[in-house]
Formats: C-alpha cells, structure tokens, sequence
C-alpha cells in the first residue's frame, strides 16, 4: 500500500477513538502513528499480486500451524504507538487483540511489506524499527516490487540478522520453520520498472 502524504502546514494529533471513528467512515485504510492518521491508497496490480502469492504461499505452507491473513487485518505496535496495515500478517496460535482495539492484532509472528517507489523508505526505516518492538514477531519479509528478491529480516533470540534471497534460491525460516521459493512467489507477475 502506498501512504499518502499529510499537509505539513499545522499537525494534529487525534485520540486511537477518533482514528477508530474516522477508520469506520473512510473508503481507504488509515494507518495511526503516534496521533496521527495516514491514508493509505490503492496499490499496482504487482502489488496486489505479489501479496496475493505471498498469503497463498504462506498459507499452504504453515497450513494447520499458523493463520495468514490479508492486509485488511490491523496490526498495533502499544511500544511504537503505531496501527498498521501490513500486505500479509501470520500468526502462529490463538490471535491476541489490542486492549484499545479488538480488531487488531497485537501477535504478529511474521509480517510481509511488499515494497513500492513511495513508501520502501518508510517501510524499511521507521516502520520496520516499530515492528521489530513485537516480542511476538519472529521475521519481516520484504517482497520487491523490481527484482525478484526478498529482504529477510529474521530474529534469533535478542537479536536480528538481514539477508537477501533472489530468483533460483528459497526462502527458509527457522521459526516458524518454513521454505517459499522465489520463483514460485514471482510466477506470472509483470516486474515494475
């Protein structure tokens, strides 16, 4: 998804109340950060198909051990004072919902961004650093909107260690213990420039 840029001229803060209300009204997701709401408009079909691999594959292969869900399923990050939106969340057990908001999950195990021109920055940077706040969450992938590659980002204990998965080579994780292959994810999808 792609975040909407906020006028800069005079920011206002809300309640997480008055984004939950102005979230029930509005057409497109809002993503909440520290008081203040984000629109977040449509993506590219690469985008959209790209996510739509990544649950699928997700899905069939933690079937019976963890729930994958659409970018329709708000994650809240208490710590980082951030709600958002990512392209495909699993959860590994029972799903545990925010105390202010019992439509968002709080117990994220993996979470997915397929990156695009205007937010890869701010999914890589400050919105990753709010994830990595999750003691639920073992991985963050990074599914590229130009390459075939995807930025694995991978827990170990106390610590967290990043590498780069290309076309021909599988992504394998630990916990939960899992392999996509790459090429499989980018079957049939048309690349942007």
């Amino acid at each position: 998804m792609v975040r909407d840029a906020m006028p800069t001229a005079r920011r206002v803060h809300y309640s997480y109340d008055e984004y939950l209300r102005a979230l029930e009204l509005s057409e497109v997701k809002l993503e909440y950060c520290d008081g203040v709401i984000y629109a977040m408009v449509g993506g590219t079909p690469a985008h959209a198909a790209l996510a739509s691999a990544v649950n699928r594959l997700l899905g069939n292969a933690l079937l019976g051990s963890c729930t994958t869900y659409s970018s329709d399923l708000r994650v809240r990050i208490e710590a980082a004072g951030l709600t958002a939106f990512p392209d495909v969340t699993v959860i590994c057990g029972a799903l545990q919902p925010a105390p202010l908001d019992k439509h968002a999950a709080t117990n994220p195990t993996i979470l997915v961004e397929v990156t695009s021109r205007s937010t890869e920055d701010y999914d890589r940077g400050d919105k990753l650093s709010c994830y990595k706040q999750l003691a639920s969450l073992k991985a963050v992938l990074f599914v590229s909107h130009r390459l075939k590659q995807v930025t694995v980002i991978e827990r170990s204990g106390a610590t967290w260690s990043e590498r780069e998965v290309r076309g021909g080579e599988n992504v394998s994780l630990l916990d939960p213990k899992l392999t996509l292959s790459v090429d499989e994810l980018y079957a049939g999808v048309q690349l942007e420039p």
